[in-house]
């Protein structure tokens, strides 16, 4: 079942690279080198006041982040002790009840697209900045001058204001419900939190995202991510509506059950550090290249999700199944992970 929770989250997210291949017209006013292609190393764009026109249609990098936030070992432990146990609680739910899964609001997550299809437009004016997700979502952030709301009626995308900081779109905003996740894996915020975006075109066709997450009730302190952002030439954003997983998602089990109980000598032997080899392309970048399996209080965890024993060397979660395999000393060589996407080869380093 676990495998299915997360075949129901990675079809969400891949069906963006399908929908950016179902139109291809010539983009009028694309910079385009001597063969015609689109030239994205062309200068920034920018409005009649010199800003940088951000205008466009964009596809955020792949990136493990839309996964799990925690990729860095920096940022392990950050989150505060009720938070992390809401964060376990949906693991032994097998995250049966993630708000995307359901056809909802993705919620802070579609800043960088985490759990929802990928493409955005961005159209902006002087006064506010729109942005049109594929997933039948928009935002309005207001560059107006005016302030946050100091009480707002919390609502599933927030409410956004922006400045520039030279070529740098800063963005605010707050007044967040509670009901989404910041992550596909569960991690959860409350309606504290805060978000900083920092846009930077670089040039035509790249665009570098900085945001940080600020949320004092569920982090010990800000949690900040990077990644970059395409400018998807010569298509368009095709209608995608979620009305068929609500029926699906009622036969998800409600909890993670345990086949077998290891030792936890047999446990200790799969710990370490281990490194994506190969597999199926877009695995290594939804999961992460590196993976940290450790063992607390007799668990076992891949990063920071409890892995649930099927047998010995087969464990089960709603990331994907994991199987380890020993060589004829009894040490353990790699983990295969098996998902939606395939089998993937990761080889322990120590």
């Amino acid at each position: 079942m676990g495998k299915f929770a997360i075949a129901l989250a990675l079809m969400l997210v891949q069906s963006a690279s399908l929908s950016a291949q179902w139109l291809n017209f010539h983009e009028p006013g694309m910079p385009r080198t001597p063969d015609g292609k689109p030239n994205l190393t062309a200068p920034v764009p920018r409005t009649p006041d010199g800003k940088p026109d951000l205008s466009g249609l964009w596809e955020p990098e792949a990136s493990p982040y839309r996964f799990d936030v925690i990729q860095d070992v920096k940022d392990e432990g950050i989150f505060r002790p009720a938070a992390e146990a809401l964060f376990l609680q949906r693991a032994a739910d097998l995250r049966r009840d993630n708000p995307v899964t359901h056809c909802l609001p993705a919620g802070p997550s579609a800043i960088f697209a985490a759990g929802s299809t990928r493409l955005y437009r961005i159209m902006q004016s002087p006064k506010v900045i729109a942005l049109l997700y594929e997933l039948s979502g928009f935002r309005q952030i207001y560059t107006d001058g005016r302030e946050l709301p100091k009480d707002p009626n919390p609502t599933w995308m927030g409410y956004s204001i922006g400045h520039w900081d030279g070529d740098t779109m800063v963005v605010e905003s707050a007044g967040f419900n509670d009901k989404t996740w910041l992550d596909m894996v569960g991690h959860p915020h409350s309606e504290r939190l805060k978000v900083t975006e920092r846009f930077h075109r670089v040039d035509f066709g790249h665009m570098q995202l900085q945001l940080t997450y600020d949320d004092p009730e569920t982090l010990v302190r800000p949690l900040t991510i990077s990644l970059a952002v395409h400018y998807a030439a010569d298509t368009d954003l095709l209608e995608y509506v979620c009305n068929e997983n609500e029926r699906d998602t009622q036969h998800l089990v409600s909890t993670a059950k345990a086949k077998t109980q290891p030792s936890p000598a047999v446990l200790d032997k799969y710990t370490g550090e281990y490194k994506f080899r190969e597999g199926p392309p877009g695995t290594s970048a939804f999961f992460g290249p590196t993976q940290i399996v450790s063992l607390v209080h007799g668990q076992l965890y891949m990063k920071d999700f409890p892995l649930v024993p099927q047998t010995e060397t087969r464990f089960d979660s709603t990331a994907a199944t994991i199987e380890f395999f020993l060589d004829s000393t009894g040490a353990v060589t790699h983990f295969i992970l098996s998902a939606a996407e395939g089998d993937a080869i990761y080889e322990r380093k120590h």
